[in-house]
């Protein structure tokens, strides 16, 4: 089992906000939940509405899937705080709003505050960005954050594996981002893997 230090189990902070791909976030919560991995899920008012809108669920539903939830709005929530220890931060579908935010450090809200205390803090962060075309501004965006080590995946499955379902997408995408946190799991074949 990975560990925050030693003896204390791993702890992962999960934003959900507006961009298409709910079902992402979704997917990495049940995988989490799998892994027995504790999570802190916020969820952005878009966020809540395109899990309703693509996959019927309701933020109950969602709470159900993390450990502990806390409310967007919660600005004293302890993700808010960089001595509230975690393993990193997925932000899990993001929209182009929520990543501008991250990217120029506007914390008006408990998912962009965590995920500048989850910098500040020199902590992991994937944000896995859903748009397309891209603009100038977004890339910019993805670029200033790049650069702070930020890890920019977007929503974009590898075909290679040859995927039949949805599930299986979803789990490309879902494993290449617990990849980043260094986090073991089976949910992809690896490319030149036995």
């Amino acid at each position: 089992m990975p560990t925050l230090e030693s003896g204390e189990e791993m702890r992962i902070v999960v934003g959900i906000s507006g961009g298409s791909c709910g079902i992402y976030g979704v997917g990495l919560l049940k995988v989490l939940q799998e892994l027995n991995i504790e999570t802190h899920l916020v969820v952005s008012t878009m966020g809540e509405y395109v899990v309703k809108h693509e996959c019927g669920m309701d933020l109950d539903e969602l709470k159900g899937l993390a450990t502990h939830y806390h409310n967007n709005k919660d600005l004293a929530a302890p993700i808010s705080s960089g001595s509230f220890k975690t393993n990193g931060m997925i932000i899990i579908p993001s929209s182009m709003r929520t990543l501008a935010a991250v990217a120029n450090g506007i914390s008006d809200n408990l998912l962009t505050r965590a995920a500048d205390v989850t910098i500040k803090e020199s902590r992991r962060l994937v944000i896995v960005p859903r748009e397309t075309p891209l603009s100038v501004i977004h890339l910019e965006n993805m670029l200033k954050l790049a650069k702070m080590g930020v890890r920019i995946m977007p929503a974009a499955p590898g075909f290679y594996h040859q995927p039949e379902t949805i599930e299986e997408i979803v789990s490309i995408i879902v494993g290449r981002a617990l990849d980043q946190l260094d986090i073991e799991h089976n949910l992809l074949k690896r490319w030149g893997g036995v």
